[in-house]
């Protein structure tokens, strides 16, 4: 079976949700005995890669002007899959999915992944969330089937169109335990000494929420710091405004876009991780602070409550008081072995990349006997 993957940057290395799940997934699904190409954006990926863990990547230029840089390239790739020929086309995300009637009309059978309504993101005009509304109806009533990441995502498309998605979540990879910290003395931290999160530089993220909750949290005078893992994709007065928040703090900690063993030793060694997000589809990131056993407390959204935290871990988004409590409260209270262990456990039964992709292949199997 032939699968063409489109609308992910790339990967590996590439900063993203989307860009970890298409990394995470199709190495499985490769395994399972599919042939998949993954058609990259030429400027995000190192183009001396060609095969990644049996996946062929297939890099096309893409502008980098964020308001159609999508949607060129989106074209761009369909034109080139019909020329390569595939059994399947698989779309990612609800900005892409503009292009599924397209793609339909050139022959081809589509596959098309929800990773949640992109429109509410709040870096968005609204001519661009008028364009993810309507990406996310034509993607929904035109392809052969689609995948949604969480019930909540399902939930929203079957009331709005009708359809029925197939639920199959994102996953993760049960990390091995590590005891090096060369990045903790790259950035001068200390084990258990930091607050973590991860993610892009973007508004809905609420990194501006959380450097206020730090500080009114004082967790600094125990010498605590907060280590903000990530970057921008696109620099703009959001992302410069944080940078420069940061540079002017002494307790706050930007590391830039980290991978591989820097990434696995920040995980490693914090004492709470905090997501902070507006918006989420099913946030990769948490789902692997999970599995590092990690403490973690989130906003108060759907995306989250889908995740198995308990209700006091919670915290509505926006609220820089109420974060600052849950912050030293979690902060000052013990992770037991026990509650670790029991996390994992459940991180690892419900998000398995190995399921995971035997659930898409039937997806697969499922359109092509249709």
């Amino acid at each position: 079976m032939k699968i063409i993957v489109i609308g992910t940057r790339g990967f590996p290395n590439v900063q993203g949700g989307i860009e970890t799940h298409c990394e995470q997934l199709y190495p499985f699904i490769v395994k399972a005995g599919c042939n998949v190409s993954v058609i990259t954006r030429k400027s995000y990926i190192d183009t001396t890669i060609k095969k990644y863990k049996g996946i062929e990547l297939i890099p096309l230029w893409n502008t980098k002007k964020r308001s159609f840089e999508t949607i060129i390239h989106t074209f761009c790739a369909i034109i080139k899959a019909k020329n390569m020929g595939c059994d399947i086309i698989h779309f990612h995300a609800i900005g892409p999915a503009l292009l599924v009637p397209l793609a339909r009309l050139l022959g081809l059978k589509v596959v098309m992944t929800n990773h949640g309504p992109d429109y509410d993101r709040q870096k968005w005009g609204w001519v661009s969330k008028l364009m993810l509304c309507l990406g996310e109806y034509l993607g929904s009533k035109f392809s052969n089937k689609v995948i949604s990441i969480s019930k909540p995502i399902s939930d929203n498309l079957k009331q709005k169109y009708n359809c029925n998605p197939a639920t199959i979540p994102n996953g993760v990879i049960i990390p091995e335990t590590i005891n090096t910290g060369n990045a903790l003395n790259k950035f001068s931290i200390s084990k258990k000494k930091y607050i973590l999160t991860v993610g892009r530089f973007v508004p809905e993220k609420g990194f501006t929420d959380l450097i206020v909750a730090f500080n009114k949290s004082n967790l600094s005078d125990n010498g605590f710091k907060l280590v903000i893992v990530g970057d921008s994709d696109h620099e703009d007065k959001y992302s410069r405004n944080l940078k420069q928040t940061a540079a002017e703090d002494d307790n706050i900690v930007l590391t830039g876009f980290q991978k591989g063993l820097a990434l696995h030793e920040l995980f490693s060694h914090a004492k709470l991780f905090v997501l902070p997000s507006y918006h989420e589809g099913l946030p990769i990131v948490l789902l692997e602070a999970m599995s590092y056993g990690l403490s973690c407390i989130v906003s108060d959204i759907p995306a989250n409550r889908n995740v198995n935290l308990s209700n006091d871990r919670h915290f509505n988004p926006g609220d820089t008081d109420g974060l600052a409590n849950k912050i030293s409260e979690f902060a000052n209270k013990n992770f037991s072995d026990e509650d670790r262990k029991l996390q994992i456990k459940i991180i690892k039964r419900d998000y398995d990349w190995e399921i995971i992709a035997k659930e898409t292949v039937m997806v697969y199997q499922e359109v092509l006997n249709s």
